[in-house]
């Protein structure tokens, strides 16, 4: 169990190490989110009462579309290199390295979008008091999000110009959190309880965290006997 958790730890500071050496890859989902944040209250007006009641949907909507933007690029280049074939033939499996992986791509991307988004919030005229809801659901939702996403990513890392098939199989698997992260902020705006909403997303993210890696292993699998 130590020998696993040291060589996990070793994985997922290397994992870290190498999206560091790509600053362009991480900023361009937190990028996204913030354009479409900040343009489209250009588009219908700075009135509060309508940007208010427009934010919960464009805030989880603009959420989605960044963490898919940069989920296509998320095994290619160990694809391309051979790493998945050295992960697929090392002792300790697949499973660690993908883990390491996935977890990297969250705490530098789907991390960095919760700590993004009070201040895109504030811009859409959301309360103080909602913030709170916006970060947690976000910091549950993200993660469902890498993950689902990642199992895409693994089934079309072997294709080319595969991020059009990557949206067309994982979008359909957001939906679920896509409403409940939305319906916790907009009941959270009416002063409705939003508990509800926060386990829903808890055990979303616990049932993901169980079985997505596997699918992940699997998907990859898939795309090396290709």
């Amino acid at each position: 169990m130590s020998g696993s958790l040291t060589t996990f730890t070793h994985l997922l500071r290397r994992e870290g190490l190498l999206l560091a050496r790509r600053p362009a890859a991480l900023a361009n989902p937190l990028v996204f989110f913030a354009v479409v944040a900040t343009l489209f209250p250009l588009a219908i007006g700075a009135d509060p009462g309508l940007l208010r009641q427009i934010a919960p949907g464009l805030v989880w909507v603009a959420a989605v579309l960044a963490v898919l933007l940069s989920l296509d690029s998320l095994f290619r280049e160990d694809f391309e290199d051979g790493s998945l074939e050295q992960w697929a033939l090392s002792p300790h499996g697949m499973l660690l390295p993908v883990l390491a992986k996935v977890l990297a791509h969250w705490l530098l991307s789907g991390l960095a979008l919760c700590v993004l988004a009070p201040v895109l919030g504030l811009m859409l005229s959301l309360p103080a008091s909602s913030l709170p809801v916006l970060m947690v659901t976000l910091a549950l939702g993200t993660p469902v999000l890498t993950l689902l996403g990642a199992i895409g990513a693994a089934l079309t890392v072997g294709l080319r110009r595969g991020g059009l098939l990557l949206a067309v199989l994982v979008l359909p698997l957001y939906i679920p959190v896509l409403i409940l992260g939305s319906g916790a902020l907009r009941a959270a705006l009416q002063g409705l309880p939003v508990t509800g909403f926060v386990l829903w997303l808890a055990s979303l993210a616990a049932l993901t965290l169980t079985l997505a890696p596997w699918a992940i292993v699997a998907g990859l699998r898939i795309s090396l006997n290709e």
